[in-house]
């Protein structure tokens, strides 16, 4: 009796405490939010986008990585780096270790001058990550309105809905609709930034990267899209996020089946180390 009425103290002591500070809080946040802003009328939630890693069974889809990869290095290595990715973890995406050597080689990294000591830069190695497109963020700042390119390497991880988001953002740019400056005249894109409806604040520094279809060149025949180019590019950083994600799916399904055979043999084991004592009690009753 004593254990169920501290239990029940313990229920109504969590609920007072999620009602005045998780509701309660809620509630003071939500009335002072005041009238409603541009960004929360026209701010949009990211489209749908399915890729083949998608959900419990999913597997990477090697071509479309390899082209998204190719929309990177094309595109978007312009401004924006992939630092925590190797040149010799393209061999994942079904790369061979002649073709990797030569695709790291292809690009320029810092390197240190043996003689002198100085810095200087070298063809890349395998064992290189990705460069940055700039030495430092002021640099980076300089050159993009301000505005330091952010590294692309988790950026699926570090946004909601990260494919979707990527590929929403890369497909959003469009003009300023006419409703909104006139329902909010002071949210006029200001000069140097573009409207984009599924960036938080509508505006962002990023010009357009992929403004029309056949900008790259598929090796594989696939039509190059800015639709295509998009989905690939978000499948592709997808992947630089979590490069183990299907490997980690794949492990999943063995373990939650240990457990469940483990889960199983434990209600047995219980079930027959308590029989003969249930017998014991009744026999004494």
């Amino acid at each position: 009796m004593i254990r169920i009425i501290g239990i029940l103290a313990g229920l109504f002591f969590s609920v007072g405490v999620l009602w005045a500070f998780g509701v309660g809080a809620y509630s003071a946040v939500t009335e002072g939010m005041g009238e409603e802003t541009a960004e929360h009328v026209f701010h949009k939630h990211p489209k749908e986008l399915h890729l083949a890693s998608d959900g419990a069974f999913g597997k990477w889809d090697t071509q479309q990585l390899q082209r998204g990869y190719q929309v990177y290095k094309e595109v978007c290595s312009a401004c924006h780096s992939l630092r925590h990715v190797a040149f010799r973890n393209l061999q994942q995406l079904g790369y061979s270790e002649a073709e990797v050597k030569a695709e790291a080689a292809s690009w320029v990294v810092p390197g240190i001058d043996p003689n002198t000591g100085e810095t200087t830069t070298r063809p890349g190695e395998p064992t290189d990550y990705f460069p940055s497109p700039y030495p430092n963020n002021i640099a980076a700042a300089a050159a993009n309105n301000n505005a330091v390119p952010p590294d692309l390497s988790l950026i699926t991880k570090a946004r909601h809905e990260g494919p979707a988001y990527v590929y929403s953002l890369l497909t959003g740019f469009q003009d300023q609709p006419a409703e909104l400056l006139e329902e909010f005249p002071a949210s006029k894109t200001p000069s140097g930034l573009h409207y984009n409806p599924y960036f938080p604040n509508l505006n962002l520094a990023m010009a357009p990267p992929l403004t029309s279809n056949g900008q790259v060149s598929y090796s594989d025949g696939t039509e190059a899209t800015v639709d295509q180019m998009s989905q690939d590019v978000a499948a592709f950083l997808t992947w630089t996020a979590e490069p183990s994600m299907v490997k980690r799916k794949q492990t999943g399904w063995p373990v939650l089946g240990f457990l469940l055979f483990a889960t199983v043999l434990a209600y047995l084991a219980k079930q027959q180390v308590w029989a003969n004592k249930k017998k014991k009690i009744i026999t004494q009753d």
